[in-house]
């Protein structure tokens, strides 16, 4: 039996609580200090608010004010913030954990640098920890997974991805269920970036559902032949920009267009991608949704950016992106959606 923490009670980092108990482990689940309802509600009643089922027996709840102990004598640590707790998982937990425990965490997404390079999370950690004097060993779990599904015990296969190979095959060994399947890979660059890049291409591809449905209205039958085209061509943005990362594999692109699929069909994203296509600008879709917090607007701005900067070096070509950079005016400057169909085809000769 291994004892697993896991440090933010949202969705994703709660549902991973189902398969880590669900092997006989020990779990502790801590609050962020936007948690505290959470906790507070799931160690009354057993069920995390937003799920429909409860948690295993015997999960341990904590709040933010008893991390430390949580940490103590625990086998691995999941870090279960949203892109938006980047930063403070980075000050103020990262340096409570003992070097000796690994960290996995579930927070998908890239920064931008001026120079255009694109860092994934547990390079922005690294490098914080680096300027404290102290080294973790960070891995992070990439792949299409909802946390609402898992929850449910569908048959979900993911990707833990860090540097050290016997480190992933211990965490594979606490997580891994009959209906929780995980690839290993020390692709770290590879992994992340592929599955933070399919939130902002999630969205191009939603604004064709809101699209039909002002031309045809909100009870029309769903049209497939829009979404698979902005599909096609959004693995195809993304293919390039893992080989501008150094990390355009197969295994890296199926993984990025796996959770690129799931995402289309739930969350978030696709309900800002719908609003937008239905002809409400960014701030009327944000309002739409307020309160929920849209990750892929983030990644898809600061995706655009990079390309933007190494564009004018001369090290990508703009042009080579026109789903990625359509998107960006929709967010960035308020553009109505016009979705550039021609920009996408090609023309192809042996």
């Amino acid at each position: 039996m291994a004892i697993v923490t896991i440090i933010g009670a949202g969705m994703m980092g709660s549902a991973l609580a189902f398969p880590a108990r669900e092997n006989g482990n020990e779990v502790r689940l801590v609050g962020t200090p936007l948690d505290r309802e959470i906790i507070e509600t799931s160690a009354k009643t057993g069920r995390h608010p937003k799920f429909t089922k409860d948690f295993p027996a015997g999960l341990k709840y904590y709040q933010i004010e008893d991390m430390e102990k949580a940490i103590e004598g625990s086998d691995m640590i999941i870090g279960g913030v949203s892109s938006f707790g980047v930063d403070w998982f980075g000050d103020y937990v990262l340096p409570k954990i003992p070097e000796s425990i690994p960290v996995l965490s579930v927070t998908k997404g890239l920064w931008d640098t001026e120079e255009g390079k694109l860092l994934t999370y547990p390079e922005v950690w690294e490098a914080k920890l680096e300027a404290m004097g102290k080294k973790l060993n960070i891995n992070a779990i990439g792949g299409p997974c909802t946390s609402y599904e898992l929850v449910a015990h569908d048959q979900t296969e993911v990707a833990f991805c860090g540097h050290d190979l016997e480190t992933l095959k211990k965490l594979k060994a606490i997580m891994a269920t009959d209906y929780y399947h995980i690839s290993l890979s020390t692709d770290v660059v590879g992994i992340e970036s592929a599955v933070a890049l399919k939130n902002g291409y999630a969205l191009g591809i939603a604004l064709t559902i809101g699209l039909n449905q002002k031309a045809f209205g909100l009870d029309s039958e769903l049209h497939f032949n829009s979404q698979a085209a902005v599909f096609g061509q959004a693995v195809k943005e993304m293919s390039r920009l893992l080989d501008y990362q150094g990390a355009g594999t197969l295994e890296n692109l199926c993984v990025g267009a796996g959770d690129l699929y799931v995402t289309v069909y739930g969350g978030r994203t696709r309900l800002v991608g719908i609003l937008l296509g239905r002809g409400l600008n960014i701030d009327e879709a944000k309002a739409e949704l307020n309160g929920v917090t849209l990750e892929s607007l983030v990644v898809a701005v600061r995706v655009a950016r990079a390309v933007k900067v190494c564009a004018q070096k001369g090290i990508l070509n703009a042009e080579d992106f026109p789903l990625l950079m359509h998107v960006d005016s929709i967010i960035t400057d308020k553009k109505e959606v016009n979705i550039p169909w021609e920009d996408f085809t090609f023309v192809s000769a042996k």
